[in-house]
């Protein structure tokens, strides 16, 4: 008999073909029609230790996510010795996208045990860039401050020889909302002014990192200023909407500016900011004025139709 006292969890699991090389839809069925005979609970004891002597991937993507319905804490130290590889470090190729999996649904525990071994699959730079990638991702849905340090650390490193994880860890201290982070995202955006290519998409996630910080300093300001100059459209668009965060005039004319800007999806993003902050006199205003563009004009007029729905709704 097992612990939980009243399964024996070796004879389910021969009866489900858990551990064999047999086909994995059947050994899924079979496990499904366990939920007809079994609690909550024992369900949740069956699915922890299935996972530990399982090795087909289909059968422990199943099982990760029927437990991740569950969320019973006694799965964490199960699912987390899965992530880490714990006794399959032979095999660690064949399992990434469960390692991913399991990455996503040790986030939606919400446990500050998880913070650790995130942190060391994602500082680990042998590891699968997919898994530290969902690593990344992961602490920033888990919430907990105490990976910051450590996301400032990846973020800012220059020999990361991935600037996807560097983005991923920008994203995810977007996540975390913690002013810790203001300093470094902006020194990131300071050494690449002006460079296009692979570092245009860290530029954007830091612009859009530190416009969910809220973090009001001169030096962040000008870094969002200058990033309206930059050459990639896509990260005017997100100082635009990092600055329209901002309770100051300056952030305002700025936006204000960037209604001439060359490109129309640009433009056109600064009419929504405009509208966030100052409403439908921002949209009459654009609509009065001789120098503004059509495209601009447009814009404005279709976020007064579509508001006009709303209060008819």
């Amino acid at each position: 008999m097992s612990e939980n006292g009243n399964i024996d969890l070796n004879k389910i699991a021969a009866d489900c073909e858990i551990g064999t090389d047999g086909d994995s839809s059947r050994t899924i069925s079979l496990l499904e029609t366990l939920k007809e005979k079994y609690s909550d609970i024992e369900l949740i004891a069956c699915f922890n230790h299935f996972l530990t002597i399982e090795n087909r991937t289909a059968v422990l993507t199943y099982l990760l996510k029927e437990l991740n319905k569950f969320k019973d804490s006694s799965s964490l130290e199960v699912i987390t010795d899965l992530l880490l590889m714990k006794g399959r470090e032979d095999v660690r190729e064949d399992f990434t996208n469960v390692r991913v999996l399991c990455t996503k649904v040790i986030s939606n525990f919400k446990d500050h045990r998880s913070v650790f071994p995130l942190l060391a699959c994602l500082n680990n730079k042998n590891d699968h860039y997919k898994v530290r990638l969902s690593c990344a991702d992961a602490l920033g849905r888990l919430g907990d401050k105490y990976a910051v340090v450590s996301l400032i650390d990846v973020v800012s490193d220059e020999n990361e020889k991935s600037v996807y994880i560097r983005e991923s860890a920008a994203a995810a201290l977007g996540m975390l909302g913690d002013v810790r982070a203001a300093e470094s995202l902006v020194s990131i955006l300071e050494t690449k002014s002006g460079i296009m290519d692979k570092f245009s998409y860290l530029k954007e996630r830091v612009i859009e990192a530190l416009g969910k910080l809220n973090f009001n300093s001169d030096r962040v300001f000008r870094a969002l200023r200058n990033s309206l100059s930059d050459e990639n459209p896509q990260v005017r668009i997100n100082a635009i909407e990092a600055l329209m965060e901002y309770d100051d005039i300056r952030a305002l004319e700025l936006i204000e500016k960037m209604l001439d800007d060359e490109d129309e999806d640009v433009a056109r993003n600064a009419v929504v900011a405009l509208y966030n902050i100052n409403g439908e006199k921002a949209m009459n205003k654009i609509l009065q004025s001789a120098k503004t563009s059509p495209a601009c004009k447009d814009e404005a007029q279709k976020i007064l139709e579509e508001e006009n729905e709303d209060i008819y709704e």
